[in-house]
């Protein structure tokens, strides 16, 4: 079992810290502190509502006495490049022996000084979006494919795609469904494995995802989930959705969406939800018939009694079975995949 530090410098909360969350609400018992000055003295329950005990400290040489052996790196800023506060915490935990694992666009593997110092520590460095290589192109293999595949996508960056996937991947396994998960970001890669597709060259997106998605299916397999990334109505990061999307050729899609949201992290206004569903229905309609099968909102930012509303008036206006699975659970939406498949 590791036991890892999250560093989420000025970034531990609901939004930034994306993959030290995952990895706290996942794998919360080898999670041992995370780094944020800011919050120095509270407990991950404290800032997330999970976690339990998990003390957050300035530093990673106040981390040093809960005897981590892996520094990772939590938050996913835009661009994904390392702050000099986040490189000198990764310095001092490389200098005591400590494994880094890194989701950033910056390689740190590359980067000769840690690199050496690394090698003089017995340190690893694990950049988890470094691209496959030799990278794979698409090689339409979705046309005689007769096993299911689910896409999770959403109406921004950062509306719970990899959590709804991860879940829904594990309470159907639970029920005995055989479902495969394939991560496309760090924090999935992370709890599973996959490939970050946002570092893969543009050409050979689609292709990345039909590999994985061809080296998963199994006889027994009864569906495979993917990962979403971005948002087809973000302009920073729809092209690495569209690519995710003729990679998968999905036969479902299941929307997340946070409703306490007017704007998206670009500043732009959010889309409407039936114009924007159609959009996915109508860039496949060249390839085959698709369809949206289920919502999960993100309903962090709302009391129980505005959550519960949000949530019925989507199943009314939309027609389909909607809930927030982390706070309210399966509700319609895992029973209305499991009868799919």
């Amino acid at each position: 079992m590791s036991r890892f530090v999250v560093l989420a410098i000025n970034s531990f909360n609901h939004i930034e810290n994306k993959t030290g969350n995952m990895l706290i609400r996942y794998r919360q018992d080898e999670v041992v502190a995370v780094i944020d000055p800011e919050k120095k003295g509270l407990t991950s329950k404290d800032v997330i509502g999970i976690g339990e005990s998990i003390p957050v400290v300035e530093s990673f040489n106040d981390a040093k006495k809960y005897h981590p052996d892996h520094l990772v790196i939590g938050n996913a800023p835009q661009g994904g490049i390392v702050s000099k506060d986040m490189y000198l915490e990764i310095e001092e935990a490389i200098k005591n022996g400590i494994n880094i694992i890194s989701g950033m666009h910056q390689f740190l593997s590359e980067d000769k000084y840690l690199k050496d110092l690394a090698n003089e520590h017995g340190s690893s460095i694990v950049d988890l979006r470094k691209p496959p290589d030799p990278p794979n192109f698409s090689k339409g293999s979705w046309i005689n494919r007769n096993t299911p595949v689910a896409l999770v996508v959403g109406t921004d960056c950062d509306t719970g795609k990899m959590t709804t996937a991860w879940e829904i991947k594990t309470r159907l396994n639970k029920l005995g469904k055989n479902v495969e998960f394939i991560g496309t970001g760090q924090t999935g890669i992370l709890l599973s494995d996959g490939v970050a597709i946002d570092a893969v060259v543009s050409d050979f997106v689609a292709g990345e995802v039909e590999n994985l998605i061809d080296r998963k299916i199994k006889k027994e397999t009864d569906l495979v989930i993917v990962e979403g990334q971005g948002a087809l109505s973000n302009y920073a990061y729809s092209g690495v959705t569209l690519g995710l999307i003729h990679g998968c050729m999905p036969d479902y899609f299941i929307l997340t969406h946070d409703p306490s949201r007017s704007k998206d992290v670009m500043g732009q206004p959010l889309p409407k939800i039936k114009e924007f569903m159609q959009l996915h229905i109508d860039l496949m309609s060249p390839f085959k018939k698709t369809s949206f099968i289920g919502i999960n909102l993100l309903t962090y930012e709302m009391n129980d009694k505005e959550a519960s509303n949000i949530i019925s008036d989507f199943e009314t206006l939309y027609n389909l079975p909607t809930t927030d699975l982390i706070r309210f659970g399966d509700a319609g939406l895992i029973k209305s995949v499991y009868n799919l498949i």
